[in-house]
């Protein structure tokens, strides 16, 4: 009696096959993950100098009022009661720095970062500092000319 043996041809992946599709998926992720927290820092600090942007024109408006430009009684660093005062005296009271929504006590800034204003001669400066629950050393300063001077970004 003649054996002959059948032999079947199984339709699937082999277990190389699979570790190379994840092996391949793992590296697209962490090229996504590291693109994706780049965009997210550049628009935390796009969005700071915009804030800045809006407290110079509200120091404009602010001049106009009293004649003299407002600048934080307290000193100026991580700190929300700074970014509070501003929105007392620039935006009444308008939430346009502190998230009232969030969930950390002290409030944390939308953008990751806290704003000051500090006396400077006849002016003033606008300042913005990152908030310390974040990894971010970057520092924005809101020049005469409207540009911006930035530390550790």
């Amino acid at each position: 009696m003649d054996k002959k043996f059948k032999t079947t041809k199984s339709s699937g992946f082999t277990l190389i096959e699979l570790l190379v599709v994840v092996a391949i998926l793992g590296i697209i992720a962490a090229i996504g993950i590291t693109a994706y927290s780049g965009y997210v820092s550049s628009t935390k600090i796009k969005s700071a100098q915009n804030i800045l942007k809006q407290i110079a024109l509200g120091q404009s408006e602010y001049y106009s009022e009293n004649g003299y430009y407002f600048t934080n009684s307290s000193s100026c660093g991580s700190n929300p009661t700074t970014s509070q005062e501003i929105e007392a005296q620039l935006f009444n009271g308008s939430k346009v720095i502190v998230d009232p929504n969030s969930k950390k006590s002290p409030k944390e800034a939308t953008t990751g970062f806290y704003m000051c204003v500090v006396d400077h001669a006849t002016n003033y400066k606008a300042r913005a500092y990152p908030d310390p629950h974040n990894s971010s050393k970057c520092q924005i300063e809101l020049l005469g000319d409207g540009s911006f001077k930035k530390t550790n970004c």
